[in-house]
This record gives structure tokens, sequence and C-alpha cells, in this order.
């Protein structure tokens, strides 16, 4: 799998704009259809890739007056499916870019689109069945995990006590928590407890309540995504406890990465997991219509510490995540 760093990716995306500026001549006789389904905006995250994804359908288009972007939101996988039958039903698509709600509900689907002739782009959650995409776009869920863990056994001088919040059951889960287990596992940290939150504020702030009424020394706090970051800190802050050197997230919220840039002594880093990362595979999948920049195979975006020093180029004030 290609490996893009954000500098990379951004290079990417300027050479493949490029692209298609450069063969624009080529393609206007002929009108192109990308359908984009993705979840609505049921949390922070996906409410960042519906943002995303908008705009990056009014840029296209405004460049491209021969590419026709259709955005579709679903509240649930059945609500995924329905909108699959209807836009390929109603519109002759030559793509299609989808972030599946789940992989096993949309795999059938998808291919039952891509039967069609119609290319595919796949974003983050996988399908079952790989070998029906096209072209695959993604973060790198073990390094976020890993980075972290890095980070975290250096700052803890390689000992100490954690707890650690899951996501849902999930591979992006999974690869998140085996990144930052391997590292740990080799350090003299210990986990004391691990459990799911569900990627939910509320279900997190909770569980949280909970690890501190059973543990009373507690070094550091991993939760795997921001959401549940914000919930963490909040049932810190309300038992008052000062033990906690360090309560850290993932995915580069704004609001976090506000904290970043502010030099917060508990909340100093962050790892992207961008949502935007949809934009990139709107702009790669256009690549096969309006230029000669034909775009295959599967690339995987990095994720590397966010500091105060590069926050910047992570921030997106205008989002709503």
């Amino acid at each position: 799998m290609r490996k893009l760093t954000k500098g990379a990716a951004l290079l990417s995306a300027t050479i493949v704009a490029g692209a298609l500026t450069g063969a624009m001549a080529h393609a206007q006789d002929k009108e192109f259809t990308i359908a984009v389904s993705i979840p609505a905006a049921t949390h922070g995250w996906t409410g960042g890739v519906v943002y995303h994804a908008q705009e990056a359908e009014k840029q296209l288009e405004a460049a491209f007056p021969n590419i026709d972007v259709i955005v579709s939101t679903a509240s649930s996988a059945t609500a995924q499916v329905s909108s699959l039958e209807d836009l390929s039903a109603t519109n002759d698509l030559d793509a299609l870019v989808i972030l599946p709600f789940t992989s096993e509900e949309l795999t059938g689907p998808v291919e039952q689109v891509a039967s069609n002739g119609t290319f595919i782009t796949v974003v983050d959650r996988g399908l079952s069945d790989p070998s029906i995409q096209d072209l695959y776009v993604a973060g790198d869920n073990i390094a976020v995990g890993a980075n972290t863990a890095d980070w975290l056994v250096d700052k803890l001088g390689g000992e100490g006590e954690i707890v650690v919040l899951r996501g849902i059951p999930t591979v992006i889960d999974d690869e998140r928590i085996k990144g930052f287990q391997d590292v740990i596992d080799q350090s003299d940290i210990k986990i004391l407890d691990i459990q799911y939150a569900n990627w939910n504020q509320d279900e997190a702030f909770t569980l949280m309540q909970d690890y501190l009424g059973k543990y009373p020394k507690i070094d550091a706090v991993w939760a795997n995504d921001d959401d549940m970051l914000l919930g963490v800190l909040e049932a810190v802050d309300q038992a008052g406890r000062t033990d906690i050197k360090y309560a850290l997230g993932g995915n580069g919220m704004k609001q976090v990465i506000e904290m970043v840039k502010a030099g917060d002594e508990r909340t100093p880093i962050s790892t992207p997991y961008a949502p935007s990362m949809i934009a990139s595979a709107m702009y790669m999948t256009a690549a096969q219509f309006a230029g000669q920049a034909p775009m295959r195979g599967s690339f995987k975006l990095d994720a590397p510490l966010i500091t105060p020093e590069n926050a910047d180029q992570f921030y997106f004030p205008d989002s709503p995540f």
C-alpha cells in the first residue's frame, strides 16, 4: 500500500490538479458523473467528512464544468444501500466514491454498481471484498496508535499506569489498539483497564468516571478518538484528579488541535486521521475523467504527531471537526 505523508498528499493533490487542468481540452466534449456516498454527520468526524466532501464538490465542479458531482449522505447502512440504488437508477454513474457505513452490508450493493462499469473508489472503511474497488484511500490507523504510544513511553520514562478507551468493534479500532499496545508492551507501562466507549463523548465521560473510581492513581489516559477525549477531560476535571499527567486522543479534532496550539500541558499532542481524506479521494477519482492521470491502487495517509510547531497544517477553522 502506498503511504502518503501530509506534505506528500498535498503535493499529490497539486500534481493531480495540474494533470486535470493540462488535459482538460481533451475531455471538454464529454460529461461525467461522480457520485459520493458518505455517512451523515452523526458525530464529529463524519461531520468533517460531510464538510470536506461538499467543499470538494464545489471546487471540482467550478474547475471542470463537464464533471457533475453528487454528494449523498446516509444515517445508517440500510439508508446508504437505498441511496446507492437510487443513485444508480437515476444517474449514469462514471464513478462512485464511497465511505461505507459498514463493510458487510455495503459490499454487495457496491459490487452491483461496479458491474455496470462504474469506477469504484473506497475510502476509510474497506469492503469485505477489496477486489471490487479500483482505488482505496485511508488513514494509517496502526500509526495513530503507535505514534501516540511512542510519545507517551518517552514522556513517562517507560513506566507508569494508564487506562485506555476503545471505539467500536471495527477493524479501524482493532488496528489503533494493536499499534498502541505493540509499543506499550515493549515498556514497563501497565494498562490498568481497556474498555469500549463507542467513540462517543457521553459514554467516554461515564467510562472515565468508572476508571477514576476504580484506580486511585492513573498516570495517563489514551482515548483513541477526540470525541471520547472530550468526555475524558470533563470527567477528570469534575473529579479534580491531578495525578493524570497526559490525556490524549486522536483524529485531529479542531477543538483538540486548539489545545495543542495553545501548548496545553495535559493534551500537548494529537495524531491526524483527517476527514479531508474524502476530498483527496474525490480529486484522485476525477483525474480518471478530466486528465491523463489514471489512478489505481491503495493510498495510505500518514499519521505524524501533531505538535504546537506543525498544528496549523492540520487546523481547519471552518470545519465542524
